[in-house]
């Protein structure tokens, strides 16, 4: 893997880490959303939702346009693509664990 493709894993890692982060971008997989929109369930100023933005924005996740006084956002989820090869190249090993693990606890290991 290239040292630019680890570094946008590494940033939609970054983002995904964050529980504001995953609850922004499942707001946003619902349809677009002002910065306002954004920010209404979380006790949060603007300026620390939009820290949260570009840290999104960053990882190549969201999108943000200007729509005259207002940002609109929307989610692009194709850097999620990624995140799910590498997710998926390691699932095979852990399965593998825990069905040794099975074996282990029925007493046929």
């Amino acid at each position: 893997m290239s040292r630019h493709a680890e570094a946008k894993l590494d940033a939609v890692f970054t983002a995904l880490a964050n529980p504001t982060r995953r609850r922004m971008l499942a707001r946003l997989a619902e349809g677009t959303a002002t910065i306002g929109e954004l920010a209404e369930p979380f006790a949060m100023t603007v300026p620390a939702i939009s820290k949260h933005l570009r840290v999104l924005e960053r990882a190549g996740l969201v999108h943000r346009e200007r729509d005259g006084w207002y940002h609109r956002c929307a989610l692009d989820p194709r850097p999620l693509d990624n995140a799910a090869d590498f997710i998926a190249r390691y699932r095979v090993f852990w399965e593998a664990s825990l069905d040794e693990l099975a074996r282990f606890v029925e007493g046929k290991g």
